[in-house]
């Protein structure tokens, strides 16, 4: 009987730990990023709910190169130099992130 108390408390706690704490709620609907990769300056960020998005710019080392919230679609981003970023955008309760390159 000691045994199924102790198989019971292992399967337990296994499947109370396995568990994912979630922030958001998921994948933002209608998620657009062009052109990319970016030659122009300028990225275009469209969604299905067309809010204000908060943008995060990282690079490959995980140093934050840009924080801005655009309104509309546009962001400019003549300011950073060629190469890899990673881009996460903020809507609501949603998030997406995704791989920028900049040439």
């Amino acid at each position: 009987m000691k045994q199924f108390y102790l198989v019971f408390f292992l399967v337990f706690i296994s499947f109370s730990y396995g568990q994912e704490a979630r922030t958001t709620s998921g994948e933002i609907e209608g998620f657009e990023l062009y052109p990319n990769p970016v030659t122009t300056g300028k990225v275009y960020i469209q969604t299905a709910l067309n809010a204000p998005k908060r943008i995060l710019i990282f690079d490959v080392f995980g140093t934050q190169r840009l924080e801005t919230t655009i309104l509309r679609k546009e962001l400019n981003v003549s300011n950073l130099v060629a190469g890899v970023y990673v881009l996460r955008v903020y809507e609501k309760d949603r998030m997406a992130t995704r791989k920028l390159i900049i040439k």
